[in-house]
């Protein structure tokens, strides 16, 4: 018994316990990174299926419609391919590097833009997107401008 509660005491400790989070931490990132990279594959088979039918279906939808749906399949992989991102740089160092985080948001903000239908929108929804983009470019901003610079960064 004394033996027991001397391991429960020991794998209690501090140290041992904050080891055993970052060893589950690096477990889920792990995890997270081969789910999203099965959803970037299963992104880019999407749009190669739904290329090849826009261009040989004979009837074709308005052109503007079809071009915004292209559009938004491609930003949908780029916003994978960046949480992608997000998820190895903290495998990396981890830490969550808060510049990659915004700069994401700021695509997917900018999909949903590129890709909005203005006839089915208020205009108090048009105001919180705008509202958003510069709160998520100021933050950026200022992000860029107080990080030290490294020749290394993302460019």
């Amino acid at each position: 018994m004394r033996k027991l509660l001397k391991q429960i005491n020991a794998a209690t400790k501090d140290d041992n316990f904050m080891h055993l989070i970052e060893s589950i931490e690096v477990i889920v990132s792990k995890v997270l990174s081969i789910f999203l990279i099965l959803v970037i594959l299963v992104g880019i088979a999407d749009l190669g299926i739904f290329l090849v039918k826009q261009l040989f279906d004979t009837q074709h939808d308005p052109f503007n419609k079809t071009l915004l749906q292209i559009f938004g399949l491609f930003l949908d992989i780029l916003i994978a391919l960046e949480i992608l991102e997000n998820v190895t740089a903290y495998l990396r160092k981890h830490v969550v590097q808060v510049e990659l985080v915004i700069a994401t948001s700021l695509i997917a903000v900018s999909r949903k833009i590129i890709i909005l239908d203005l006839s089915k929108v208020t205009g108090n929804e048009i105001i919180g997107l705008a509202f958003t983009i510069l709160a998520l470019s100021i933050g950026y901003w200022i992000i860029r401008r107080s990080a030290p610079k490294n020749p290394h960064s993302r460019e």
